[in-house]
């Protein structure tokens, strides 16, 4: 009996070991079938790099500015008294039209009212001592300088009144033109000072558009140039207003390198224009002969002597070279390069600044991403 379990034993142990063989070689002979069927990967070129391009399509139609302006009145000025005094009363609201005389702010006039009193009656007296001594002197029982002296003392308190008069009459805020209240810095029964703010009032109806240009326009652009100028408004939908030029200042704004131009709005029996309100200004250029093409500033590089250039893309095996350009102005849409593109050409617009000479790049989709 043990040499049959034995010879049991070693036979079961004989088939494990057999089908554990089978199963490595089945194993290793599906694996080596998977493989054959399957290619090598593919190889990458880092030297390509993606990108957005344009093609350059040339046109000698006008070309236009657009510009942010805001509406500043044509006539504009902040009220005070010329003295200190408790405010009695401020009769108009902000947005109030008014004429010119209107009584626009008081202040508590007793006490000027008093001053003026005191004044007449120094004034009185001084005009009763003089023609007193004048008598005594014709009876020739005075010097004539005393009666000089008195004269002068007399003079002197007309200056008096004509002061306190002038002081009653600043109690009161006159509107100096006809116009419209834009702000209002005080209320009644609180104490101001002489050349504080009171009332803010604007002109009419007479409006300019102010923008800031900038200094290089501001410096090559001439007014023969300009084939006409005008705005639009978010509310007002296509409708143009026209604008006339009036000034420009007189300098240039030292952290914006701006220049302040303003221009002249007729007003509008349908629009309420206020003052503070944004215009998208469009000037209009005559045309100049000079093919000329807009396209994203973000394809503009500048090198390291401020020249700027394109890269242009080979249509035969995509690589980028540069292209230097001219420049006239920029537009929100981008900048209108007028020297340096030809027709048809192929540039490339995003991602310009990070490419070097020589180097392939591969178009893209407008669904990719860079």
């Amino acid at each position: 009996m043990k040499f049959a379990g034995k010879h049991y034993c070693a036979d079961l142990t004989n088939r494990s070991k057999g089908c554990f063989l089978g199963f490595c070689t089945s194993a290793v002979m599906f694996a080596l079938l998977g493989c054959e069927d399957r290619l090598p990967p593919e190889i990458i070129d880092q030297s390509v790099r993606p990108a957005r391009v344009m093609t350059v399509s040339l046109s000698k139609s006008e070309q236009k500015i657009e510009l942010v302006g805001r509406i500043e009145a044509a006539r504009s000025v902040d009220l005070a008294f010329e003295v200190s005094g408790p405010l009695r009363a401020v009769p108009v609201l902000e947005g109030q039209e008014v004429t010119k005389g209107d009584v626009l702010a008081a202040l508590d006039a007793s006490d000027f009212l008093l001053a003026v009193k005191e004044a007449q009656v120094e004034l009185r007296l001084a005009q009763q001592d003089l023609d007193r001594k004048a008598r005594v002197l014709a009876e020739r029982g005075i010097a004539r300088s005393t009666v000089d002296d008195a004269r002068s003392i007399r003079d002197l308190q007309k200056v008096r009144l004509s002061k306190a008069q002038e002081k009653l009459e600043d109690a009161t805020l006159i509107a100096p033109f006809d116009g419209r209240i834009a702000r209002r810095f005080v209320d009644g029964f609180s104490n101001v000072n002489a050349a504080q703010p009171i009332l803010r009032l604007h002109a009419g109806n007479e409006h300019y558009v102010v923008v800031s240009v900038p200094e290089r326009l501001s410096a090559t652009l001439t007014q023969e140039d300009i084939s006409s100028v005008y705005c639009t408004f978010s509310f007002s939908g296509k409708e143009k207003f026209p604008l006339t030029y009036r000034e420009n200042s007189g300098e240039a704004d030292g952290v914006a390198q701006t220049v302040k131009v303003s221009f002249a709005m007729q007003p509008s029996e349908v629009w309420n224009f206020l003052p503070g309100m944004t215009a998208r200004v469009v000037v209009e250029l005559k045309q100049s002969g000079i093919s000329s093409v807009v396209i994203p500033s973000s394809a503009v590089v500048a090198d390291e002597k401020q020249r700027l250039y394109v890269w242009l893309v080979d249509p035969q095996d995509h690589s980028v070279s540069r292209r230097y350009v001219q420049i006239s102005q920029s537009q929100p849409a981008g900048v209108v390069v007028i020297e340096g593109l030809a027709q048809d050409d192929v540039i490339v617009t995003t991602g310009a600044a990070n490419l070097i000479e020589g180097i392939r790049v591969r178009p893209m989709s407008d669904t990719e991403r860079v």
